[in-house]
């Protein structure tokens, strides 16, 4: 999936250059399409109104004053056509094609569940989003962005044009009637199905719809058999993780190009006629060449080029010895954490030189650090736009951070697994890691059977939890891990994802899809999210043992857009954030401000 450019694209595509208006759009048309197609689930307007959107930013885009506001103010618009073409459905006889006759690729529900690898609880609610009331349906389609860590509260209120109160208001009772429709889903596909229900189905069409949602509904609170489909719904928010941006349909992407009228291609003529002349001259100018480039019948919008496949190779791994779990102190706690909201950004005067100049932090809800003892930890977190951090602890009272960085507890081995310590980790939020590196001598270094004897302990606190992240090998069948999810499969255990470790010895630019590819492989083997909670560029057997900064900052800058683009891949977190003392070479953070050149290129992921 492509990245959202940063506030000098913004700048640049403003000034007319063609090269920015192609990255602008490539990289906002992944957000639009998703805000656009759970807005208008099920029907094939969906097509026209993204193709309306990108025209209307093209054609104002000249007149943009505040470039930083940029995203808010596309999706601004983007309501804004969503809700037009409420109003002129709203006129017709039929607002939904039947589903005979309807265009497969225009149901959006479908393609988010197989592009996005849902299960369970997430397919679930995905399939709920049919059964929402018109209104509640663009509402969903933003706080399920913001859920996702894709956009923030105020985006939201300045889109919908309501107060912040209001927003909430109308947010909690959207949440409401999703869970209703949650339940309906339940019932309707329970095995064996309710004899009493099915003959309340008698007259039903098939057709998702207010009404029958209602009656069905009604029947589950009152049926004995259906009842307990109201039992056990875990929160949206926290299913919502890393499932945000729906990737485009191959159909959408053309060879080097994406079409603005999805589908179909536009001519610079075509596009002429839609944008008309308000649009600055520069603009249009650069919109056409754009065109011409592309060739005089391909799409106005963007060349956009496939990354090149991934090679699965595992990097070869020594023992390593220093130990990262840090005992806790008698420091105060630090105030709850809550998901990170996007951080807003400045623009920066334009780099003299053309080479690419990293400037701003970028946040992301995938994005995080592994943090060891450091006394600027909290300002470095909020510098380097991480959604996340860890300590390999099951608490963070030795090292707080900020408010807006979400903070993950561990078990880190088998000491730790004490009605005390899994107390503590109950504490810190939702999430909980399981143990580190059990594969090793020098880390947890447990067998496959003591995890498995202690992970009932883990899951029985009720957070979402990661699998033990082995040193190497996750993706090798009968391998340690191979053997742990085999065991947990078999005695009923939870594992909610897969977590994993990776470092490479080899600092030349293969490195890059040597490690997506080991993730990818990982993945495959077994099907679940994916965290990657330690990961970089290390010989621990041979000499040089690390890499220059400039082969750093070509790793980071690959894997971190590889991550990103992979939607089943949850979190991540580079090992580590300090750069003091024996990690100078590899941390990114010398100091509060103060990030090495591979901090600079990590500070700009996400």
């Amino acid at each position: 999936m492509a990245e959202q450019p940063d506030i000098a694209v913004v700048i640049a595509a403003r000034a007319g250059d063609p090269v920015a208006i192609d990255r602008l759009v490539a990289g906002y048309l992944p957000l639009v399409y998703t805000i656009v197609g759970r807005a208008l689930e099920g029907h094939a307007d969906v097509d026209d109104v993204v193709q309306d959107v990108m025209l209307r930013v093209l054609r104002n885009l000249g007149d943009l004053r505040e470039p930083e506001a940029f995203r808010s103010w596309l999706v601004a618009i983007t309501v804004r056509q969503v809700r037009e073409r409420f109003r002129a459905r709203r006129g017709a006889p039929e607002a939904l094609l039947h589903e005979d006759v309807r265009d497969p690729g225009a149901d959006f529900t479908d393609l988010a569940i197989t592009r996005l690898e849902l299960s369970g609880q997430r397919r679930e609610t995905a399939e709920a989003t049919r059964w929402l009331d018109e209104d509640n349906r663009e509402l969903l389609s933003l706080w399920w962005l913001e859920a996702s860590g894709e956009l923030t509260r105020d985006e939201i209120v300045a889109a919908t044009d309501v107060t912040r109160q209001h927003a909430a208001v109308r947010i909690q009772r959207m949440k409401g009637q999703l869970e209703t429709a949650r339940v309906v889903v339940r019932a309707l596909t329970a095995s064996p199905p309710c004899p009493d229900l099915q003959a309340v189905l008698v007259e039903w069409d098939r057709r998702p719809s207010p009404l029958w949602r209602k009656r069905i509904a009604r029947h589950t609170r009152e049926c004995r058999h259906c009842s307990p489909s109201w039992n056990g719904l875990v929160a949206a928010e926290r299913l919502l993780a890393g499932m945000a941006l729906v990737p485009l349909p191959a159909g959408l992407l053309g060879k080097g190009a994406v079409a603005a009228k999805l589908g179909t291609t536009i001519t610079a003529k075509h596009l002429a006629a839609k944008v008309g002349f308000s649009l600055s001259r520069k603009v249009l100018t650069a919109a056409l060449s754009t065109t011409a480039v592309a060739g005089g019948a391909a799409a106005v919008v963007v060349t956009q080029q496939p990354d090149p496949p991934p090679v699965a190779t595992a990097a070869v791994v020594a023992p390593r010895t220093t130990p990262r779990a840090v005992a806790p102190t008698t420091k105060s706690p630090s105030p709850s954490p809550s998901p990170s909201p996007s951080k807003k950004v400045t623009p920066k005067p334009k780099p003299t030189t053309k080479a690419p100049v990293v400037v701003t932090a970028k946040a992301s809800k995938k994005k995080g650090v592994g943090v060891w003892e450091f006394a600027q930890a909290k300002p470095a977190l909020d510098d380097v736009g991480a959604g996340w951090y860890y300590n390999w602890s099951s608490n963070n009272r030795s090292m707080p951070g900020p408010s807006d960085v979400e903070f993950v507890p561990m078990i880190w081995g088998q000491k730790d697994v004490t009605d005390a310590t899994l107390a503590d980790a109950k504490k810190e939020g939702d999430v909980l890691l399981g143990f580190n590196e059990p594969d090793m001598a020098g880390q947890a270094n447990m067998t496959v059977e003591q995890a498995l004897g202690d992970w009932p302990k883990l899951q029985a606190t009720g957070r979402r939890l990661g699998s033990p992240a082995v040193a190497f090998g996750g993706d090798t069948k009968g391998g340690w891990l191979d053997r742990f999810m085999t065991g947990a499969k078999q005695k009923g255990y939870r594992v909610d994802f897969i977590t994993v470790h990776w470092y490479g010895s080899d600092f030349s630019p293969a490195a890059v899809n040597q490690f997506l590819g080991y993730v990818d492989a990982v993945h495959k083997r077994y099907g679940k999210p994916i965290w990657v909670t330690e990961y970089g560029l290390m010989n621990f057997s041979g000499s040089p043992k690390y890499p220059t900064q400039s082969q750093l900052v070509t790793f980071i800058q690959g894997t971190t857009k590889g991550l990103q683009k992979r939607s089943y891949v949850e979190r991540y977190a580079w090992f580590g954030l300090p750069a003091v003392g024996d990690s100078a070479d590899f941390g990114l953070y010398r100091d509060g401000d103060s990030p090495t050149e591979a901090g600079k290129a990590y500070r700009a992921a996400g």
